[in-house]
């Protein structure tokens, strides 16, 4: 995938709503109502990024869940990375 340029950057990052960019990747915090529930959202997420094959990093702090995105393998961000964070959104 190539990699996007700062202006795709800025007009992708506004349809995808509670992710910033963080130099080279895109980050969001979501939090839930407690550790079951960061954990079954979670697992949603396993579930898209198995089947797109493009995975976040993901850390879990009892009830928040923070998400990365970057196309390790490009070097930065690509249309993958905000095909992820939408379907992310739409759970």
């Amino acid at each position: 995938m190539d990699l996007l340029d700062d202006e795709t950057i800025a007009r992708e990052l506004a349809a995808v709503p509670g992710w910033e960019r963080d130099g080279d990747s895109i980050v969001k915090t979501a939090t839930l109502g407690d550790f079951k529930e960061a954990m079954g959202y979670v697992n949603q997420i396993a579930d898209i990024a198995e089947a797109r094959n493009h995975h976040p990093d993901i850390t879990i702090q009892w009830n928040k869940v923070t998400l990365t995105l970057s196309t390790h393998s490009a070097g930065g961000l690509t249309a993958g990375d905000f095909e992820l964070a939408r379907r992310i959104n739409a759970l």
